[in-house]
């Protein structure tokens, strides 16, 4: 993230946000879109808590996948390759990708979590088109050219989560409940954040992606709180990784 020298102005930054699609009656509005739906082009300025000045970033451009993604495996497996578009084949115009966040739906628990690791097996749940993954068959009847073949059955991201939930906690609200997750649960959500960093993990490509759980409140002011938290985890993980760099 970011390859200019250390005293050459910082590049501009490119953060891929995708958000689910319904995918239970009882949801029939998923959070995760509407909080990734509608946010600015860019990063804002931060907004000050403390008199500690904020970091000087790089614009951070915020690419918001433009519609809610499909819950179903299938419909994941064949996207993600295209989200990153690591050749640029499919978005020629588009910038290199320098971050992605994931967001799902996590239920009726009131906090907010990054995922840290994604996990290769143990889909047992049908999607959203009543079908399950079948990977096991799919792997046996594959063999080398299983599109998981040879990867490991966890792959974590490459953000370092515990100084990026520092920043986290320190940009947000106080009484914002954040933390680190280390079980993304099995299903659409832990599918995409795998699809992710396997995609990575086999171009030799380091692993800026997380995952975000959101709760399943849709209220106005939900969805208010949910954009302004991403906003700020953005911004967290963008002073982390040019810190770790020696960006910052």
């Amino acid at each position: 993230m970011g390859s200019t020298g250390a005293d050459a102005p910082l590049e501009e930054l490119t953060v891929l946000i995708t958000g689910f699609g319904p995918f239970k009656k009882e949801y029939p509005v998923n959070p995760s879109w509407e909080i990734a739906n509608d946010l600015p082009k860019y990063l804002p300025s931060v907004r000050a808590k403390t008199a500690k000045p904020a970091a000087h970033l790089p614009p951070v451009r915020l690419l918001v996948h433009p519609e809610p993604i499909h819950v179903g495996y299938a419909a994941v497996r064949k996207l993600v390759p295209e989200l990153w578009d690591l050749d640029q084949q499919k978005h020629p115009d588009r910038p290199k990708i320098d971050l992605t966040i994931h967001i799902g739906m996590a239920g009726p628990r009131p906090f907010y979590s990054i995922e840290r690791r994604g996990h290769r097996d143990g889909y047992a749940m049908k999607d959203v088109d009543n079908e399950f993954l079948k990977d096991q068959e799919r792997r046996n009847r594959e063999g080398k050219d299983w599109v998981w073949d040879g990867e490991p059955k966890e792959l974590l991201t490459e953000l370092d989560l515990d100084d990026v939930l520092k920043r986290w906690k320190t940009h947000s609200p106080d009484d914002a409940d954040l933390r680190i997750s280390e079980d993304a649960g099995h299903y659409l959500c832990d599918f995409i954040y795998f699809s992710s960093l396997a995609h990575l993990h086999k171009a030799g490509e380091k692993r800026n992606v997380v995952f975000l759980h959101v709760p399943s409140d849709t209220t106005t002011e939900k969805i208010a709180t949910g954009k302004d938290l991403l906003l700020q985890l953005i911004r967290s993980i963008v002073e982390s990784e040019l810190t770790r760099r020696g960006k910052l």
